[in-house]
């Protein structure tokens, strides 16, 4: 069996944890609990014929005062970035954290979530902004950990890269 570890980043109160939630057990809560560190999940996937078990990283939000430990991430075969799009801000605190991780260990496939899509009156994340980072090779995923829209496809594609990458 193919194991891989994968690890949720963003910043506070994005939704990663719900993300798990909604991809690990197809359930949805409106309580915010603040993760402390590190809990761990795991689902296995099937991505392109090939079965692979996921241990989620789900790892405690980063503001200006807290940072993402560079230790979670060892090990890590691929990550997830999650933004708000209902709090620019968070995007800022995804391209900081992927510039951070790619300098600790270039080239691990990773895709960025763009979540609460479910609350789109108020959105916050411009198209341009969207477009500009799709330009960039970004793996961009509008996802509601609600709904649970495009949270399984934003998975599969990360394990697909995962396995492409060896």
């Amino acid at each position: 069996m193919i194991k891989r570890k994968i690890c949720m980043l963003g910043a506070y109160a994005v939704g990663k944890t719900s993300l798990v939630a909604a991809f690990v057990s197809s359930l949805f809560s409106d309580r915010y609990l603040t993760t402390v560190g590190v809990k761990i999940e795991k689902k296995r996937v099937q991505a392109d014929g090939t079965e692979v078990d996921l241990l989620i990283w789900d790892v405690q939000g980063e503001d200006e005062t807290r940072r993402i430990p560079e230790s979670y991430l060892r090990g890590a075969a691929g990550y997830v970035l999650v933004a708000d799009g209902t709090r620019s801000d968070t995007l800022e605190t995804a391209r900081r954290i992927r510039g951070r991780v790619e300098a600790a260990g270039a080239g691990r496939p990773f895709v960025l979530l763009l979540n609460k899509a479910d609350l789109k009156d108020e959105w916050e994340i411009d198209a341009d902004a969207e477009a500009a980072l799709r330009k960039a090779g970004w793996p961009v995923y509008r996802t509601s950990a609600k709904t649970g829209d495009n949270v399984e496809a934003a998975f599969v594609r990360l394990t697909r890269a995962m396995l492409e990458a060896g």
